[in-house]
């Protein structure tokens, strides 16, 4: 229109100044779009009149004039716009058309002006593409999105430099800026650019862009620039990847590599593919699986080889072309793209028919370096392939990856193993770490060991072996240097471990191979479970034994490795492993590289070192200490100590295995430094401390360390010789080492530092005591002569009067006199001690002390007068040394004060059992002393540290039942203060488990199980609410109700039967019989991992030492139900109590049978649910011969009530089972069964099967009856009714039933028993009739299965009855998950399992245990040939080649006449639809834009219209939308002319920067592009949105129907601008 009207004007000779005027405006104003469009017509239409030569309409001063005033236009009104523009920094609808109006009035004006015109605006414009901060804000500047589109503007009138200089720029800029703008500057500069430029120039420019990006991402590879540099290169890819006019011979390349820049011959492009290939971003993925598919593509048009030479470094050629075969790496690329296509997907079943592919492309690439010295496919790309896989969200992809790796039979072969080597140890370990790999596969058992972990031990010695052995050192040493980078969970790194210790024998490993795995010992491991971490632990070990390199290591490297592997985990004295470190230490000697020893000579001759020679300059080393510095030092570090013993036993062991020698001349030799100081510790008063010190260290280790598990048989008694000459060489030297401690006992120790001292020096005292105790001499001088002193000595210093002011030797003495006292009534009560000894009657004296009543009235007259005595903290301000100095020392003083408590508390428990309350205390007032104590003990739980607390529990525990009855209320109290506390212990196992174990022992004592409602119900009601709480507890922490229970059972009915005392109290608890009954919890997936690899590890047995070496409780989730069945196993139906015990525990288990049934008709497999009516049933089974014929009667309705429930087949076959022993055991109850049949159809349904399954085994029920023929009759008579139901199930039932009662009847007519006569025709010809019925397609198979079925062909009711059937047989055979599986191994290990005749462990039969799990409904599974796999597999490597023929844009939109003629309104909304090619989508995306009033429609072809396909969808809605045709190549050039036009592009694609569709706010000139069905948008295109909106998704699902996708875009721009319109219009004046 403004063309139109300004040539009008023009024409009539108009006055330009005037014009000018009234176009322009002022330099401070924001113009509206129309005027500065208005005034681009009018100098537009001013060009070719100033290009005329004619004089007649200007003269030179006025066409000067002119000139000037455009000039001034872009000084004075386009850039001082622009700047305001950019000032606003916004994306609002008037910046966008703003920018584009003022952007086209530049490129209208710049050609008119001076030829300097276009680089002066240039330069003013380009540092404004630097975002520099300090010039953020600057006046004048331009914005980066507006100096773009100026710069795109002024590109085509630029010179040559100005170019190259704009070039640089936008470079730069795609290094610097932000993502977001990126993209901007590529399309607006870069794009421009190259469209500007042609021929050499045009060559110049890609090779300079190619080499900038290449040299780019050479010098940082990081995931930014490979984003960013395949930005470019897609949007480059048209110019870039283009037909070249390649000549076919070698000897012309040179000259052909300088006419056009070529990226399949760049090493670095490959690898920027590559990198986008395994790129973290989807749409970085996809712009490089586009560049090699035109890569691909490119290379077989052209047919010519690439590279075109063969090169002298093969090895760093990505990608090769070779015309000859070109059908092979077609193929090859097309099965590559497919496969790298396909793994955009998140779902496995999408997935994994695509996976054979990836073993066609490795087979090629086998085949294909097998065939040629230089192979066509590179190793790297297969890699790609893998590490996508490895980075999928599905765990179940990621897991097919890894196992596909496993197996990969290529890596047998050098080379590939080579190509391979950094990828396994990069990617490939990382995703080792994620645990959920080592679930067990189906088919898998408890205590198998991983699918994957046993692929990992073969696939890491297939590896190590297939690699030249030059790099297998250097590859397994950055392996396990990849175990210290992060943190690796317990499973994982066990499997690792195992794998590694798997490897073949080979010196691979050096001191930094050590120093890595010690990193991993004293790092990684640290978090993990005990027994796993020890598992992981002998692993390694027994890897570095097989992998060391002995020549360039010393012996101390090994003994200082060695030091980071726990006794009490792993490397455990007599275990396996120490016994392979023996052989390993004996087949090496001699051969460890040599020590140079301070003072060495530099020539001297290095001798060999031995392991004997070590420990001997070893151990003078460790005793050789400097002289006293005359004052108190801290106590040694005792992992000298640890490590000096450890290189002792194990060269006394080793030359006890190589010579045989005499055991006590070995050890004699080896210890004579430490025994001689040893013998002088008490006499030679200038011996250093320190050095007494280091001895009784090294002793106290020497004999920790050398003692063997109490669970280890093998070679005990050899192991134990080297123990009893270490005792015997010890035991010369006990007295002067006790008289040593007891002088420093007495009075030496007063700086804090002695504190640790004293621990050191009673340990060391237990140790001796303990060891020798066996020996008469040694215990009655301890008895009668060292603790006496020892204990007189710890009561003075306790009794002295407190000081005012409390210095530091005075409260060390009291702490370590307290120490003391603890340690001898520890030892007095774990080897007790004879009554009439000097020891007991100071003991005495110790317990007057604590119950010393309380002078002071200060005190509270509830405590007594020593209990819960406080160590108070010394005063450190005399002045008589460094206040700062001091205060350090006193940090610690908080840890010290509450061993002082529990101290006292340990001394208590063990005083209260051995000499009870002193005899001091009148009879009369006991109770009330008593009473006082268990206050002070409640008082000490609230004042000790948790951990601390068990030697309380233990005072309680012999206190409480002797204050029940009277003092009720104080021991609720004690009991659920205990609780609190205990429980609050849960997250930390190491003093949890003792602490529950002394709890339950206290809470649970028989005195208190014995209470009653009547008794003490305060009490009694705490214990069930306390037991109720424990058992919801061990629902999230295993073991917890395993240490309940057995307590329970035991208390209540001894193993030893001593008596039934205690069995009346079970009555008061009985829940806790029946939860155990029916507990088992059901774990989150990761702690089942866990516990499976636990059970795998201890299935290992002693070849693990950590099964030996680490000290576990029974913590199996089964142990609380094989307990309890074990109980109930040994309940005598002939003990009235029994019995109701029994009958109570049946009524309460078909309770919860009912409850669960009513509550939730239909429940899953394998759920809680089902596993409690499981084990619901399984009980019954075992209590069904203890129950008396009276109560059978009362319970069989509730019986086949649970038949007519819908249960799974586990359930079932269990019910079914009852009914069938009920029958056999008391046939009278046959008429209710029958009874059973005659319900309402409807409301039996499929239930009745259970009933027929009954029927099928009724030849074990008919011996029993009276009237045989009568009830065989009336079975006949039921069956056949339900032959005829029209369930499918029912009838095969009912058959199955009716073959095998009529076996049975049959035999009867034969015999001429009445009543059968008349039927036997009939139902020989009715059975007959059905076999051949039976007899093809699914109807035979299920006949066959129901048949063969165990539970009607190989079980007996009677003969198999066993505890093996019930609760491991059936269970595997019915599918119940393995967990619930519960071997009879584990009721073996139970020694109160009663067996008897009616009820064996074991299965007699062996004919059940040796069929396979399976029901008789099954699918038919055909089988599926490899093509018809294929034929579900979309192929999508061909679509980037869409066969466009070049045509002019046809780019003028022009509405429909007739739409206009009804008054229909049209949108901005610009839907570009030329990628899609589906008539389908096409003619519903067209019904969908005319409905909501969308602008254009724009298609690939306007032929679509005609299709039958499109006119079905678009019902004539065509004819009522504007309708354009732009082909998919011309789309590059389309948009860059809407986005001039100021249309926003939008794209529907998830990417890092998309917007959310439901906050996204679409400007009103909108320009939609959509995606292919298949590809969706090509990447070449995607740098040109301006936005990229993503449906919120909540399915699985990856992507919606591209229609459907359009038309959420659609209507929500509508609504957003149906709304704004409507507010337009009611925000207007009322006129």
């Amino acid at each position: 229109m403004y063309s139109v009207l300004i040539k009008a004007v023009l024409s009539s000779s108009p006055d330009y100044d005037l014009l000018f005027e009234s176009l322009t405006w002022p330099s401070d104003s924001w113009p509206g779009t129309e005027r500065v469009e208005a005034l681009t017509a009018f100098i537009e239409g001013l060009g070719p009149l100033l290009a005329d030569s004619d004089t007649t309409l200007f003269s030179a001063a006025k066409r000067k004039c002119i000139k000037d005033k455009i000039d001034s236009v872009i000084w004075t009104q386009s850039l001082p716009l622009l700047s305001r523009i950019s000032a606003e920094a916004g994306e609002c609808m008037r910046c966008r058309e703003s920018t584009a109006a003022a952007c086209r009035l530049v490129s209208v004006c710049v050609p008119l002006c001076d030829e300097a015109v276009p680089g002066r605006v240039a330069l003013s414009v380009l540092p404004s593409l630097q975002l520099l901060e300090e010039e953020g804000s600057a006046p004048g500047r331009l914005s980066v999105e507006v100096a773009s589109e100026v710069m795109a503007a002024l590109l085509p009138s630029l010179d040559e430099q100005l170019t190259l200089t704009t070039l640089s720029a936008a470079l730069s800029c795609i290094k610097t800026l932000p993502d977001a703008l990126v993209s901007k500057i590529t399309v607006r500069l870069l794009l421009t650019v190259l469209n500007c430029c042609s021929g050499a120039r045009l060559t110049s420019i890609l090779k300079l862009i190619l080499d900038d990006l290449c040299i780019w991402h050479s010098t940082d590879r990081t995931p930014v620039v490979t984003d960013r540099a395949l930005l470019c290169l897609t949007a480059l890819s048209d110019h870039l990847l283009k037909p070249h006019s390649l000549p076919f011979s070698s000897s012309s390349s040179s000259s052909s590599s300088s006419c056009e820049p070529d990226p399949r011959l760049s090493l670095q492009f490959w690898r920027m593919v590559q990198d986008g290939l395994t790129h973290r971003d989807n749409v970085s993925r996809k712009r490089a699986l586009y560049l090699l598919k035109m890569c691909v593509a490119l290379s077989e048009e052209e047919g010519v080889d690439c590279p075109l030479s063969s090169s002298s470094e093969e090895d760093d050629i990505l990608f090769k072309w070779a015309s000859n075969r070109s059908k092979l790496l077609r193929e090859f690329w097309e099965d590559y793209a497919l496969v790298m296509e396909t793994l955009e997907e998140n779902q496995i079943h999408v997935v994994r028919p695509v996976l054979n592919r990836i073993d066609a492309l490795i087979q090629t690439t086998v085949n294909d370096s097998q065939a040629s010295d230089q192979g066509f496919f590179h190793p790297s790309w297969l890699l790609c392939v893998y590490q996508r896989m490895f980075h999928s969200e599905n765990k179940s992809l990621m897991r097919e990856g890894v196992c596909h790796l496993l197996e990969l039979h290529v890596l047998q072969q050098p080379a590939f193993a080579l190509a391979f080597s950094e990828f396994i140890v990069g990617p490939f370990m990382d995703v080792l770490s994620e645990t959920s790999l080592f679930h067990k596969s189906v088919g898998q058992s408890v205590g198998d060991c991983p699918e994957l972990g046993a692929k990992l031990q073969v696939f890491m010695t297939t590896f190590f072996s297939s690699l030249p052995s030059e790099h297998r050192g250097r590859m397994l040493l950055q392996m396990i240097q990849q175990l210290c980078s992060k943190h690796w969970c317990a499973a994982p790194l066990l499997f690792l471990s195992q794998a590694l210790s798997k490897l073949p024998p080979n010196p691979l490993l050096g001191i930094d191979g050590l120093t890595a795995l010690r990193e991993v010992l004293r790092c990684t491991m640290i978090t993990h479970q005990v027994l796993l971490r020890g598992a992981a632990q002998c692993f390694l070990l027994n890897s570095v034994l097989c992998l060391t390199e002995v020549s360039i290591v010393t012996l101390d490297d090994v003994f200082s490795f060695l030091m980071h592997f726990r006794a009490d985990e792993s490397l455990c004295r007599g275990t396996h492993i120490w016994n392979q470190l023996c052989v390993w230490l004996l087949d090496n000697e001699g051969r460890f590289k040599p020590r140079i020893m301070d003072g060495d000579c530099t020539g001297a001759v290095i001798k060999e070192e031995t392991v004997r020679g070590y420990v001997q300059s070893e151990m003078h080393a460790y005793l050789r200490v400097p002289a006293s510095a005359g004052h108190t030092e801290r106590l040694p570090d005792s992992r000298e100590a640890d490590k000096l013993a450890r290189a002792i036993l194990l060269c006394v062991d080793m030359e006890r295995n190589q010579l045989g020698a005499e055991i006590d001349n070995s050890l004699e030799s080896l210890l004579s430094p430490l025994l001689d100081t040893l013998s002088r510790v008490s006499t030679n008063i200038y011996l250093p401390l320190r050095k007494s010190d280091k001895s009784l260290q090294l002793v106290l280790r020497l004999f920790q360390l050398g003692g063997t598990p109490s669970c280890q048989h093998v070679g005990e008694e050899q192991v134990n010789t080297v123990m009893v000459a270490m005792e015997r060489l010890i035991f010369k030297l006990v007295d002067p080492i006790q008289e040593f401690i007891l002088r420093q006992l007495l009075g030496e120790l007063q700086e804090q530092f002695d504190v640790e001292r004293a621990e050191l020096y009673l340990c060391v005292l237990r140790q001796l005591v303990v060891t020798y105790s066996s020996t008469p001499q040694h215990h009655s001088k301890i008895q009668q002569t060292y603790f006496p002193k020892l204990l007189r000595h710890s009561l003075k210093v306790l009794q002295e009067p407190s000081q005012q002011i409390h210095s530091v030797a005075n409260q060390v003495a009291r702490a370590v006199a307290m120490a003391s006292l603890a340690t001898v009534c520890g030892l007095v009560e774990q080897k007790g001690m004879d009554m009439q000894s000097e020891t007991i009657s100071v003991l005495k004296a110790v317990n007057d002390y604590f119950y010393n009543p309380v002078s002071s009235s200060s005190q509270s007259q509830s405590s007594l007068g020593n209990f819960n005595k406080r160590l108070q903290k010394p005063q450190t301000g005399d002045g008589s040394c460094d206040v700062g100095a001091q205060g350090r020392l006193l940090q610690d003083w908080g840890r010290i004060a509450a061993n002082f408590m529990r101290d006292q508390w340990i001394c208590l428990s063990s005083l209260i059992k051995a000499v009870g309350i002193p005899e001091s205390v009148e009879i009369s007032i006991a109770p009330e002393t008593l009473k006082t104590a268990l206050s002070c003990s409640v008082e000490a739980l609230a004042l000790l540290p948790s951990d601390m607390v068990l030697p309380v529990l233990t005072f309680m525990e012999t206190v409480l039942p002797q204050l029940l009855l009277h003092e009720e209320a104080l021991c609720a109290e004690a009991v659920t203060l205990s609780w609190e506390l205990v429980r609050g212990l849960s997250t930390n196992a190491h003093d949890f488990w003792p602490s529950l174990k002394g709890f339950i022992s206290m809470a649970f004592h028989r005195k208190l199980l014995e209470l009653t409602d009547s008794s003490a119900p305060t009490l009694l009601a705490t214990l069930k609410l306390i037991a109720t709480e424990l058992m919801e507890l061990s629902q999230s922490k295993s073991g917890v109700f395993g240490v309940l229970l057995p307590h329970c059972c035991q208390t209540w009915l001894p193993t030893d039967r001593s008596g039934d005392t205690m069995f009346s109290s079970v009555f008061s608890h009985i829940n806790i019989l029946t939860e155990a009954c029916v507990y088992g919890p059901v774990f989150r997936r990761d702690q089942r991992l866990i516990q499976d690899v636990q059970t795998y590890v201890e299935q290992l047995g002693e070849e693990c030492a950590a099964n030996v070496a680490v000290t576990s409780d029974n913590r199996d989730d089964q142990l609380p139900r094989t307990c309890v069945l074990a109980f109930l196993s040994r309940l005598d139906p002939s003990n009235l109590q029994h019995e109701r015990l029994i009958e109570e525990i049946v009524m309460d288990l078909l309770k919860k049978d009912n409850d669960i049934s009513k509550s939730k008709v239909r429940y899953y497999s394998n759920s809680l649910q089902h596993r409690v009516k499981n084990r619901v049933w399984q009980t019954l089974l075992l209590l069904l011969p203890k129950i008396r014929e009276e109560f059978v009667a009362t319970v069989l309705n509730s019986v086949f009530e649970a038949g007519f429930c819908s249960n799974h087949a586990s359930v079932k076959y269990l019910i079914e089972w009852m009914m069938i022993l009920i029958l056999i055991h008391y046939p009278q109850h046959m008429d209710s069964f029958w009874a059973c049949f005659n319900r309402d159809h409807e409301k039996t349904k499929t239930s009745i099967c259970t009933f027929l399954s009954v029927l099928v085994h009724f030849n074990v029920i008919v011996p029993n009856l009276k009237d045989k023929d009568l009830h065989l009759r009336k079975a006949l008579d039921i069956i056949l009714q339900w032959c005829f139901n029209h369930n499918f199930s029912v009838r095969l039932y009912a058959l199955l039933a009716l073959k095998r009662v009529w076996s049975l009847a049959g035999v009867r007519a034969e015999e001429g028993a009445e009543g059968f006569g008349g039927l036997s025709t009939v139902i020989k010809a009715c059975l007959n009739q059905a076999e051949a019925m039976q007899n093809t397609g699914n109807a035979n198979k299920n006949w066959t299965r129901i048949q063969e079925h165990f539970f009607f062909g190989a079980f007996h009711p009677i003969r198999d009855y066993s505890a093996e059937t019930i609760f491991y047989t059936f269970p595997s055979l019915s599918e119940l998950a393995d967990e619930e599986w519960i071997p009879p191994s584990k009721f073996e290990k139970l020694l109160c399992f009663s067996e008897s005749p009616s009820f064996p462990l074991r299965n007699p039969a062996p004919d059940l245990s040796q069929l396979q799990p399976g029901d008789w409904i099954q699918q038919d599974k055909g089988e599926q040939n490899k093509e018809e796999r294929w034929a579900e597999v979309q192929k999508k490597i061909t679509p980037w080649r869409l066969g466009i023929q070049e045509q002019e844009p046809e780019l003028q939109l022009v509405p429909q006449q007739r739409a206009a003629r009804l008054g229909k309104q049209h949108g901005a909304l610009l839907v570009v639809a030329s990628l899609i090619d589906k008539p389908t989508n096409l003619g519903g995306l067209c019904r969908t834009c005319e409905i909501f009033g969308a602008s254009t429609l724009v298609l690939d072809s306007l032929r679509h219209v005609n299709d039958k396909h499109f006119q079905s969808l678009s019902v004539s809605s065509e004819l009522w939308l504007p309708l354009l045709e732009v082909k998919p190549m011309e789309l590059t050039d389309f948009l860059q002319v809407k986005k001039s036009e100021g249309y926003c592009i939008v794209g529907v694609e998830q990417t890092a920067n998309s917007q959310s569709l439901q906050d996204y706010q679409f400007p009103e000139k909108t320009l939609l592009l959509l995606g292919n069905e298949r590809e969706g948008i090509p990447a070449n295109l995607l740098q040109m949105f301006d936005v990229c909106v993503e449906i919120p998704q909540q399915g699985v699902t990856r992507s919606l129907n591209v229609h459907v996708s359009a038309a959420l875009l659609i209507w929500e721009y509508t609504r957003q601008h149906l709304t704004s319109g409507s507010r337009k219009v009611n925000s207007k004046p009322e006129n």
